[in-house]
């Protein structure tokens, strides 16, 4: 008979269409999700079957109909002891009666009845998840037990369903499509996607960019300004085949360390122009990792929140054969920093057009072909959503390029901002960054950033093409590109960015939803550095070693569950005793999806956070509450009307 729908649920997710599925939405959306994709039958969306009509009510009143429902059915699963709500209990019965039917009857609309119902269900599902794993912007009134829930098993397992997470993963959604038609364009606030790449989300709410103000400046320090071609080298013994095409490795290892001297006239001058430089970021390779010490000590000094570095770590660090090229991501809250781990997915491969493009014959003999000497880890994409819905991932270099698992996880998921630390050369709109930044911006909408090293721009020399100084590419959705140039002896680029809210569309049949966020340039400065460093000095993190124990895991699921209890308090003050009992240790609902309970440290923030709500007035003595109380200011922060 061929493929039925339980028999791919079965093949996708070792489980059967049973019952208990209802009780949780992103499972119900897994499901349906997977059957609309295979069978194809999410093109009747926009192209039902001759005498057929989707959706099955006009609008607005269908869109009111998914939005009450789904609003209910966030309520019921935090406790299901009634039934679930009139629309999801039909749909689901359509699907359950319809189990075996075969895959080739959804493709056709023969069965349109379970058409009907399976789009039903999804886009309820799908707009019961609003929330779940990254904020929008309009609060909703209820369920927020049941987002908090979402959310800390998603930090925990990688994905918002309880379905095992080496078959199927629910992810949230950041940006959808702004037209056409799609798998991904019928849903707005989750996806599914295979195991094939780890998604790992964070929760690091930046005080800064969580104000109302929502503004927030990026400085782009493109160094080294000077790059050699003795800081490429070949590794000795290295070269293989070579009767036949031959190949080696080679690293990228200059010598000096960062100009941390420089950093600070930079960012001194920086703020001759702007009140606060909210982001600093580096190229690919620019910082060593013995000095991400010194590098976070003096941007905290001056009040920057996040840092985005391209680090190079020397094999012998690592006791390992190769280094490691990665990305790090902090982000500074309550007196220290938080560290995120981004690796490189692909190889740098120099052949003998590149080596003479960038004049490195002398270092590397052009009749070889280069591989960068580099480790490549297990594929994984960290997502940091750093304030309400504002969300970023880093990659490196041919990271942007491959179109492979990774590109598909960031198009299903769109980020707000996909930054690429490279070594490459200028920045232009004609080159192959730009080309991929264009897939990311124009579907599903996310800005993009790629930014290089002046001086291996400046060793780029490619024959017929004038020497350029554009060290850094933005493209996002509206304004499209803009090449940036670091000119006039400058030595950074200070760029002034505004947050605004963006159009979540789905091309299900629902109107459009205004709680999305974008990002834009609104300004661009060249920075020049002061003569001499100014202001206080250094002021080390008043984290002690206790809260220095918490992890990010432990911080993403403190801010989960305060931006559970600040929406209580804004809308229903009565519920927060019944969301912090839910926060804490030994809540039946942990057990019951299978998660381990809070460490001693993360329950000692979580009372921490409950007792400063209970009693606002009491000091902030020890480095829990001291954290607590960052955290809860930044969501009351980014909750305020703007």
């Amino acid at each position: 008979m061929g493929q039925t729908v339980r028999s791919l649920w079965h093949q996708l997710s070792g489980l059967e269409v049973a019952d208990d599925l209802v009780e949780w939405p992103p499972d119900v959306f897994a499901l349906t999700d997977v059957l609309l994709e295979h069978s194809e039958a999410y093109r009747f969306a926009v192209s039902p079957p001759v005498g057929c009509r989707w959706p099955p009510r006009p609008n607005p009143q269908w869109s009111d109909d998914i939005r009450v429902s789904a609003r209910q059915w966030r309520a019921w699963a935090e406790n299901p002891v009634w039934p679930p709500p009139e629309l999801v209990a039909r749909g689901w019965q359509t699907l359950a009666d319809g189990a075996t039917t075969p895959l080739d009857d959804l493709a056709t609309g023969r069965t349109w009845g379970l058409c009907e119902a399976i789009l039903t269900l999804h886009a309820v599902a799908d707009e019961a998840c609003v929330a779940m794993g990254v904020s929008v912007h309009h609060p909703t009134p209820v369920g927020w037990i049941t987002r908090a829930r979402a959310g800390e098993l998603l930090a925990r397992s990688g994905t918002l369903a309880r379905i095992p997470r080496d078959r199927l993963r629910v992810l949230p959604k950041v940006r959808t499509p702004d037209g056409g038609i799609s798998f991904r364009s019928v849903s707005r606030y989750v996806c599914v996607r295979n195991a094939k790449v780890d998604a790992v989300w964070h929760k690091a709410p930046a005080r800064r960019l969580g104000t109302a103000q929502q503004r927030a400046n990026i400085l782009l320090l493109p160094w080294p300004l000077r790059v050699r071609e003795r800081d490429f080298r070949p590794v000795a013994g290295s070269v293989q085949r070579t009767e036949n095409e031959p190949f080696g490795f080679f690293e990228f290892a200059p010598p000096e360390g960062l100009d941390l001297d420089l950093l600070e006239r930079v960012i001194v001058a920086a703020h001759e122009e702007v009140e606060t430089v909210d982001v600093v970021i580096l190229p690919e390779g620019a910082v060593p990792t013995g000095q991400l010490d010194e590098l976070e000590e003096i941007l905290a000094r001056h009040r920057v929140t996040i840092v985005i570095a391209g680090m190079r770590e020397p094999p012998a660090a690592l006791d390992a054969p190769m280094p490691v090229n990665w990305v790090h991501l902090g982000v500074h809250l309550g007196g220290r920093w938080w560290r995120y781990h981004q690796n490189k997915h692909h190889r740098w491969f120099l052949d003998e057009n590149q080596i003479d493009q960038y004049n490195l014959g002398g270092a590397l003999h052009p009749g070889v072909r280069w591989w960068e000497a580099s480790q490549l880890p297990q594929r994984a994409v960290q997502f940091i959503e750093l304030a309400e819905g504002i969300t970023l991932v880093a990659v490196v270099c041919e990271d942007l390029a491959r179109l492979d698992e990774v590109a598909d996880l960031l198009r299903a998921v769109g980020p707000t901002l996909v930054v690429t630390v490279l070594l490459d050369g200028p920045q232009l709109t004609n080159r192959w960054t730009a080309r991929y930044a264009s897939v990311l911006a124009d579907d599903p909408g996310s800005a993009v950033l790629t930014l290089t090293a002046f001086g291996f721009v400046q060793r780029s020399r490619p024959p017929g093409f004038p020497p350029s100084a554009v060290v850094a590419l933005w493209k996002d959705s509206v304004h499209g590109f803009r090449e940036l140039a670091l000119e006039n002896a400058a030595q950074g680029i200070l760029l002034s960015t505004t947050v605004g809210h963006a159009r979540r569309r789905s091309a299900d049949g629902r109107l459009p939803a205004d709680n999305a966020v974008e990002l834009l340039v609104s300004g661009v400065i060249e920075v020049h550095a002061t003569d001499s460093p100014d202001g206080p000095r250094p002021a080390r993190g008043d984290a002690s070693a206790v809260a220095s124990e918490l992890g990010p895991l432990d911080l993403t699921i403190l801010t989960v569950w305060s931006e559970a209890v600040g929406d209580s308090m804004m809308i229903a003050p009565e519920f927060v005793e019944l969301v912090l009992s839910d926060a804490g240790p030994n809540a039946p609902w942990r057990k019951a999806f299978g998660l381990e309970e809070p460490s001693p440290q993360l329950a000692g923030a979580l009372e921490s956070m409950a007792t400063l709500l209970r009693d606002p007035s009491l000091p902030h003595s020890d480095p829990l509450a001291r954290l607590a109380h960052s955290v809860l200011t930044s969501v009351r922060d980014a909750r305020r009307p703007s």
